[in-house]
């Protein structure tokens, strides 16, 4: 790329779209032929009609016996009419020897083929017999108990019009007409490409400043649920030449061809230096007004679409279901569907930047006022940032806030667009402070063939979701210096009710270096972290039990590192070992005792809160009924837990 050419000149979200399309002919590839056996999933090239009648014979709907409805119009339960009854039985996939005549009947079986002269069949039961006579005991119309040939699909009718996406309905259909091979649009293909020194592949050992490649498999994965068909090209290190042949190999092999990374302003991303040599047009966008996925690149070569993603997993998801996925559903004929969208309201106020259209991840938990009515589903935002693989996944859909939109007040309505066409309900819906053990119970629950869910949104975010009926049980570890207890005094009667869960040890990790240093004591150990300017913290979320405790340990200090706040226990543990920070507060489980060390200050009470308005729910009852249980808690046991 020349140095006068434009890097990162954000557009508008509309504006990508407009110039994307004019670069790309999104219309949908060759028609090819392809056995019915391989047609599940594919798109109809042509419209079918039938070449055969369905049924292609006259045929019986039940066991019974094949008559002449007139001879039976007088038949009554206790006035039944007498008909000799032929010797053939008229078995399926057989063609009848027998004809019926005026006063005759055959036996006939289901499915099999009507004999000349029969215009009913009378079920087996209006009937009873001996070896040369049928008495019937109820009368009929003409064409009782028959399909007609062609009474389900005819000769030259339509079957099934071009465009039609097959799914196992549609496949049979096709082999009841006797369709064995099938026009479909033939399935794009789309080569995936990963970027980056940082990147190994899932199957390598993780080293410091390295990561797992989730992109690819995310995405290759993602071009099959929308019909595509994935070519996994590998992982291409920041080496410009191998990252050009691995662009020509996709072009040459594959319809479309997508990156991961590198479509930052940064002197180690190549992407945009590669597909910069492209022509006709070559680069369309880079930079697109959006969060997450400003630095998108897009591209096409001679009319094949080329889009580098960023790196940062989110946003790449975000981008790809944009951008891509469009043109994949083109290609194979697809017709675009929207995602299902519910309205929702946000229960908490959330900022945006103006200027950005913004794609916000929600969870989405049951709405429900204090007298128990139910309202619009409650929205909570997810954010991990654009690096969270985890947010995506557990996300139930998303909210897009236009561009200009600066804040949403708590309480607004919003549009959330939901991943899946079917949302299944929390039962039981946990919120509250995280902790192993939580993780512990949630697998327990899924054996009971339930659906619990959990959101880890801080003891205090989680106690007052739960006063507001918002959940089903909140999990808590609050520590009240006045009467020196933990979480009962801070359970309102009225609405919850407490109860008991499970302690645990809290207290600060070191590095073993800096561990020898402060002595293993815990009144040597906050000394030395109140006294230590340089020593770096790594921090906890506001709201947390454990923010409580540091702010209460630290005594007002705001050391080095304090304004960095994580979510999770292990998140302590992980910036400590890897040297991001010198110590911390968490709980004994998640401390690597190889690497560091771990000071206990206290022991801790993580207990629970359950709605009164949903104690009798059976999802809440039989959380509490296994949390009692003894095997949970020699669980909990040997997770290092203590009990109550």
């Amino acid at each position: 790329m020349s140095e006068s050419t434009p890097f990162l000149t954000v557009v508008s979200l509309e504006e990508a779209h407009r110039r994307f399309a004019e670069a790309v002919c999104a219309v949908p590839l060759e028609g090819i032929q392809v056995p019915l056996l391989d047609a599940l999933g594919q798109v109809l090239s042509e419209s079918i009609y039938s070449k055969v009648n369905v049924p292609s014979f006259d045929r019986s709907n039940f066991d019974g016996f094949a008559i002449q409805a007139s001879d039976i119009q007088t038949a009554q339960e206790d006035r039944p009419v007498q008909l000799n009854l032929k010797k053939e039985h008229v078995l399926t996939g057989k063609v009848p020897d027998a004809q019926v005549e005026s006063g005759y009947a055959v036996q006939i079986s289901t499915g099999g083929m009507l004999p000349r002269g029969a215009d009913a069949v009378v079920l087996v039961e209006d009937c009873f017999r001996d070896q040369q006579t049928l008495w019937v005991r109820r009368s009929v119309q003409a064409g009782h108990g028959i399909s007609t040939a062609g009474g389900d699909i005819a000769v030259g009718e339509l079957v099934l019009p071009k465009g039609t996406e097959l799914t196992s309905r549609e496949t049979g259909v096709l082999a009841a007409v006797g369709q064995s091979e099938v026009p479909v649009w033939r399935r794009p293909k789309v080569a995936v490409i990963s970027t980056g020194d940082e990147v190994i592949g899932p199957a390598e050992p993780m080293q410091p400043a390295l990561v797992y490649d989730s992109n690819a498999r995310i995405i290759a994965d993602a071009v099959r649920e929308v019909g595509g068909e994935s070519l996994e090209l590998g992982i291409a290190i920041d080496d410009e030449s191998q990252l050009r042949d691995l662009l020509w190999e996709g072009l040459a092999s594959a319809d479309i061809v997508v990156m991961s990374g590198g479509t930052s302003k940064g002197e180690g991303d190549l992407c945009y230096r590669v597909v910069s040599e492209l022509r006709n047009p070559g680069i369309v966008v880079h930079g697109v007004a959006l969060k997450p996925g400003k630095p998108i690149c897009l591209a096409a070569s001679n009319g094949k679409p080329v889009v580098v993603l960023p790196g940062f997993p989110t946003s790449a998801i975000f981008t790809f279901h944009e951008f891509v996925i469009p043109v994949i559903q083109a290609y194979g004929g697809r017709a675009s569907h929207a995602p299902t969208a519910i309205q929702t309201r946000l229960p908490m106020r959330v900022r945006s930047d103006a200027g950005r259209t913004e794609f916000l991840l929600v969870g989405l938990v049951p709405g429900e006022d204090m007298s128990g009515t139910e309202s619009l589903p409650l929205a909570y935002p997810m954010g991990k940032g654009s690096g969270s693989v985890t947010s995506f996944s557990r996300a139930d859909g998303f909210i897009k806030l236009e561009q200009e939109t600066e804040l949403v007040a708590a309480g607004e309505t919003r549009t959330a667009h939901l991943f899946s066409r079917e949302l299944t309900p929390a039962d039981p819906l946990i919120m509250g402070s995280h902790c192993p053990g939580i993780d512990l119970l949630l697998t327990l629950l899924q054996k009971h063939q339930l659906h619990p869910r959990f959101f880890p949104v801080g003891s205090e975010t989680g106690l007052e979701a739960l006063h507001q009926s918002r959940c089903d049980i909140a999990g808590i570890h609050l520590f009240d210096p006045i009467s020196n207890s933990y979480n009962r005094p801070f359970v309102d009667d009225e609405h919850a009710e407490w109860v008991p869960g499970y302690r645990r040890e809290q207290g600060l990790i070191f590095r073993k270096e800096h561990a020898e240093d402060a002595g293993l004591t815990p009144e040597s150990a906050l000394r030395y972290v109140n006294s230590e300017s340089n020593l770096r913290i790594v921090n906890r979320n506001s709201g947390s039990g454990t923010r409580i405790h540091i702010d209460r340990w630290l005594s007002g200090r705001q050391p080095p590192g304090y304004s960095m706040q994580v979510h999770h226990h292990t998140a302590v543990a992980a910036a400590i070992e890897q040297g991001r920070a010198d110590f911390g507060v968490a709980i004994r489980q998640v401390c690597n005792e190889e690497t560091c060390h771990f000071v206990p200050l206290t022991v801790e009470s993580f207990d629970f809160a359950i709605a009164r308005s949903r104690q009798d729910r059976a999802s809440v009852r039989k959380f509490f009924e296994v949390l009692r249980t003894p095997t949970t808690m020699q669980k909990f046991l040997e997770l290092g837990f203590l009990q109550p």
